[in-house]
C-alpha cells in the first residue's frame, strides 16, 4: 500500500478569539516562523501578539467562515477526496495540517495502522520557504523518527513552475481576464521577512542585494522564495499573454516592523490607482486553497479600499481549491515522483 500525505498550513478550529489564540500560539511558537532567539520569541508572543491579535484575527475569520467551516480546511478536504478517487486502489490519500487539525501525528498514525509501506509527503506550498515547507518537513521527520519502524518517506519538491500547476491557475483566471477586462493584473504572493530570503542565499551576495536578483532562477537563488514567486508570475503572464507592463508582482500579509520583501500589495494598489488604473484582477498563486489571506485580505479588504479610492473593480481570481485541473495536476506530480522510486523493492 502506498500513502500520499497532502499537507497544508492549518486553520483555527473556530472563528473565535480562544480558538484563534490556540492556533497562533502553536504557529508562532515555531522557531522557523519567528526565527529570533527563544527569549525574544516568548516575550513577543506572550506580551504583544497573543494579548492583542486573536480578537482582530477572529473577526476576520468570521467574515470568511461558512456552514462547512474554514474554507482552507474544506477545500483541502475536497482536494484530498478528488485525488483519492484519481489515484485509485493501492493508494491511501490523507490530509494533514502543520498546525491545528487534523494533526500530522494523528494522520501518520493512521497510515501506519493501514500498513502503508511507502509514503509520499506533499506540502501544498508551491514555493519553498523555511517557515512553511521547511517547518513541515522537519515536523514530519520528527514524528516519523519517534516510531519504532520509521516509514519510507518521499518528499515532493516545490512546484512553483510546474506546467500543470501553472495551467490550473490559468484555467481559473483566463475567463475572468476576458470578462472583467482589467486595466492591470496583480500577482500577490504571501510575504516573508527579508532575513528569511537572505538565509537561503549561501553566497550572501545575491538575494535582496542585486537589483535584478529575481530575474531568473540560478544557483544562488534556486531555493529563494521571492525568486520562485517571480518565476511563477512570469510563467502565468506568458500563458495569459500579458506584457511586462500589464502586471505587477507584489507581496501581502506583512507583520511587524522588520523589513519584508517588496513591493507590498497594499502600497502597490493605491500607486496603480494614481496611475489611472481603475480595474484590477488579482491572482494569489502562493495559495492553492482559498483562505483568510485570499478571501478577506484581498477579496474583501483590498477591494473595499480600492473602491473607496474611486476604483471601479478589484476582482480576486479564486484559488485552485479542488478544481479538476488542480486535482489532475497533483496526481500527475505524485505519479512522476512515484516513478522515480518504482525500481525500489517494497517490503512484503
Amino acid at each position: 500500500m502506498n500513502g500520499l500525505l497532502l499537507i497544508n498550513l492549518g486553520t483555527p478550529d473556530a472563528p473565535t478569539t480562544s480558538a484563534v489564540r490556540r492556533y497562533l500560539r502553536q504557529f508562532l511558537s515555531d522557531e522557523r516562523v519567528l526565527d529570533i532567539n527563544p527569549v525574544g520569541r516568548a516575550l513577543l508572543l506572550n506580551l504583544i501578539i497573543l494579548p492583542l491579535r486573536p480578537r482582530k484575527s477572529a473577526a476576520a475569520y468570521q467574515k470568511v467562515w461558512t456552514d462547512r467551516g474554514s474554507p482552507l480546511l474544506f477545500h483541502s478536504q475536497d482536494l484530498t477526496a478528488a485525488v483519492q478517487q484519481r489515484m485509485g486502489n493501492g493508494w491511501s490519500v490523507k490530509l494533514g495540517m502543520r498546525y491545528g487539525s487534523p494533526s500530522l501525528e494523528s494522520v501518520l498514525q493512521e497510515f501506519i495502522k493501514e500498513g502503508v509501506e511507502r509514503l509520499v509527503v506533499f506540502p501544498l506550498y508551491p514555493h519553498y520557504s523555511s517557515a512553511s515547507t521547511g517547518s513541515t518537513v522537519e515536523e514530519v521527520f520528527r514524528i516519523a523518527g519517534k516510531l519504532w519502524v520509521t516509514p519510507n518517506l518521499q518528499l515532493m519538491e516545490a512546484f512553483y513552475d510546474d506546467p500543470a500547476f501553472i495551467s490550473a491557475f490559468v484555467e481559473r483566471g483566463l475567463p475572468l481576464l476576458k470578462s472583467e477586462r482589467p486595466d492591470h493584473v496583480l500577482f500577490s504572493f504571501h510575504g516573508l521577512p527579508e532575513r528569511h530570503v537572505r538565509k537561503c542565499d549561501s553566497t550572501g551576495q545575491h538575494c535582496v542585494v542585486k537589483a535584478d536578483c529575481c530575474a531568473q532562477i540560478q544557483a544562488e537563488n534556486r531555493d529563494c522564495y521571492r525568486a520562485q514567486c517571480y518565476a511563477t508570475a512570469r510563467a502565468l503572464a506568458k500563458q495569459l499573454a500579458l506584457a511586462d507592463g500589464d502586471y505587477t508582482v507584489c507581496f501581502q500579509s506583512r507583520l511587524g516592523r522588520t523589513p519584508w520583501i517588496q513591493p507590498f500589495t497594499d502600497k502597490v494598489i493605491p500607486e496603480l490607482y494614481q496611475k489611472g488604473k481603475r480595474r484590477l484582477l488579482v491572482f494569489s498563486p502562493a495559495f492553492v486553497a482559498d483562505c483568510l489571506e485570499t478571501l478577506e485580505e484581498i477579496g474583501m479588504r483590498a477591494k473595499e479600499e480600492f473602491l473607496a479610492m474611486g476604483g471601479e473593480s478589484l476582482c480576486l481570481v479564486p484559488s485552485l481549491n479542488a478544481e479538476p485541473a488542480w486535482a489532475d495536476a497533483v496526481v500527475q506530480l505524485v505519479r512522476q515522483q512515484a516513478q522515480r522510486y518504482e525500481a525500489q523493492p517494497v517490503r512484503s
